[in-house]
């Protein structure tokens, strides 16, 4: 059997490990309200040819980039334009649902160590 001191010592720890766990799951969860302009979809660059037969993009010079988020609406796959005045906004927004990604992959790991500590209820 195990000692009495040993298992406060136990005890002591395990009450330490969820505090930790569920201060840091408090702090990813406010920083959750920070990311409110987040843009759940992928980057795309393109460079074009035009109709115009002596144009430098016929030599190799193409036109562009041209700027476009690819996103699901409806089940299907979407290209929206942005302007050259709108893409820092929407790698801002790419960046911002990485970290959503990023913080909810630490939750719950979080979670799954409080259930382990049966504490997951707090």
């Amino acid at each position: 059997m195990y000692s009495v001191s040993y298992i406060r010592y136990t005890l002591n720890m395990s009450n330490k490990i969820v505090k930790k766990l569920l201060k840091e799951r408090a702090q990813f969860l406010a920083e959750l309200g920070t990311l409110s302009h987040m843009l759940h979809g992928s980057w795309v660059e393109r460079f074009s040819v035009c109709s115009r037969a002596n144009c430098r993009c016929h030599r190799g010079e193409r036109h562009g980039p041209r700027h476009y988020l690819v996103v699901r609406e409806h089940r299907r796959q979407r290209q929206k334009y942005l302007p050259n005045s709108q893409v820092a906004a929407a790698k801002s927004g790419l960046r911002e649902y990485s970290r959503l990604c990023e913080i909810v992959d630490r939750i719950t790991t979080i979670n799954l160590a409080l259930m382990k500590e049966d504490a997951y209820e707090d």
